[in-house]
């Protein structure tokens, strides 16, 4: 069967109608996704994809529309499966380029960059500790088109990894019962995952299908930024889960690995292109729309040799990150090329959690300077420009950067290997 051309499979697309109950309960759309060979391919699919993307994102942003059309074109192009080993089908790409594809796809929207970012992450676990069985037909299921999302951690509990969630045997199978939240992607998919403790206390992964009996996912993300991921609720009452859809994630556990370093290198992607949009914002309105101070004495804002300055000094700093996440890829991928052991795991996450530190700084600090240097009519609700610094603030809240700083010091100070887990 001949794959879908891009704008083949948008033109396929219906409108993208705000979710209704109805819709939060049936499997959503599918279309079969290219297979991308190249790293070029990959990186040609991204811009095609953040071209699209780009045209609405500020007024998705203010109504909150979700962007079914831009995620159903996200999966017809064929990123969803560029990390998938070559062994099962996939093209095996480069972090460095998946790493792009992530920055290029959130420049033009970070919450359409966001929303496959969990999807990259469990593919990570499934090859760090799913059967051949299991990794055979999820993979294959990822590059056919199909997405797969997280139940995201649970509300009231001690902390992220506290998990509640409960998995009961029940005949040949079993149910699972809890209450997840910052599930992010969860909407737009066709299998759920659901962390939970099984009989013997240990952490399982369960993959639900989308419309299994006593799944709800519920769109109730209130979050000022990053609006349009509808990171909200999934209930589950009971669910029935077949034992060849269980994961035995604790096993990730035994074994140095690099899943929660790849998990952060997407995170600084996403940062890192929010910083970029907010820059080239910046200096868009400065050289269209702002107007000077009364006191330099110019006649254009771009003119202001105190804008001048802070445009550049945010051009370095924005220049140092993406060479950084550059670099973090890089590593990974030379982390990846032979068994993970202990040291290299750490290194990788040190690496990483470099490239997070300077992407979470500069995208924050981009947004709130993209105001200031344009001026009060930069405020204005018509341009949505302050979607960026929200965006930013929201976005890097994933984990704190005093415990990279941390981590980092301790590493580079005391030799000390980080901890090991998907936030670091």
């Amino acid at each position: 069967m001949t794959s879908p051309s891009l704008s083949q499979a948008l033109d396929a697309q219906r409108p993208a109608p705000e979710a209704t109950s109805s819709d939060l309960d049936s499997p959503p759309r599918f279309t079969r996704a290219r297979l991308l060979r190249s790293d070029g391919e990959a990186l040609e699919a991204a811009r095609a994809v953040a071209r699209q993307a780009l045209a609405g994102a500020a007024q998705r942003d203010r109504l909150r529309q979700l962007p079914w059309d831009e995620v159903e074109l996200f999966s017809a192009s064929g990123l969803g499966g560029i990390g998938i080993p070559r062994a099962y089908g996939g093209p095996s790409l480069s972090f460095v380029t998946i790493a792009e594809v992530f920055r290029l796809i959130s420049a033009a929207d970070p919450s359409l960059g966001q929303i496959p970012q969990n999807q990259f992450g469990i593919l990570g676990l499934l090859e760090g500790s799913a059967s051949e069985e299991q990794k055979e037909r999820f993979y294959k299921a990822v590059l056919r088109g199909e997405r797969i999302a997280n139940s995201g951690p649970e509300r009231g509990t001690r902390h992220t990894l506290d998990v509640q969630a409960r998995l009961e045997h029940d005949g040949d199978g079993y149910r699972l019962s809890g209450e997840k939240f910052y599930s992010t992607g969860a909407l737009f998919a066709h299998w759920i995952t659901a962390k939970a403790i099984d009989n013997k206390g240990r952490l399982v992964m369960a993959l639900i299908p989308r419309g299994t009996p006593g799944l709800r996912i519920l769109n109730d993300w209130s979050g000022f930024g990053q609006r349009t991921t509808a990171s909200g609720t999934v209930l589950l009452d009971r669910v029935p889960v077949a034992a060849e859809n269980l994961v035995e994630v604790w096993r990730l556990a035994e074994k140095p690995n690099i899943q929660g370093a790849a998990s952060q290198l997407i995170q600084a992607a996403i940062d890192a292109g929010i910083a970029r949009a907010a820059l080239d914002d910046a200096i868009a309105f400065v050289r269209q729309r702002a107007r000077p101070w009364i006191d330099a004495n110019v006649e254009r804002a771009s003119d202001d040799p105190y804008v001048i300055a802070e445009v550049g000094r945010l051009q370095i700093d924005l220049h140092a990150a993406e060479a950084l996440l550059r670099r973090a890829g890089r590593v990974l991928d030379e982390v990846a090329a032979v068994p993970v052991d202990a040291d290299s795991a750490a290194r990788a996450s040190i690496t990483v959690a470099e490239a997070k530190v300077l992407t979470t700084e500069v995208a924050v600090l981009a947004g709130e300077k993209l105001l200031e240097l344009a001026g009060s009519r930069a405020t204005l609700a018509e341009f949505d420009l302050d979607r960026h610094w929200r965006n930013a603030r929201t976005h890097t809240l994933h984990d704190p950067l005093r415990w990279k700083c941390h981590a980092i010091g301790n590493y580079h100070l005391n030799g000390a290997r980080p901890a090991r887990h998907s936030w670091i």
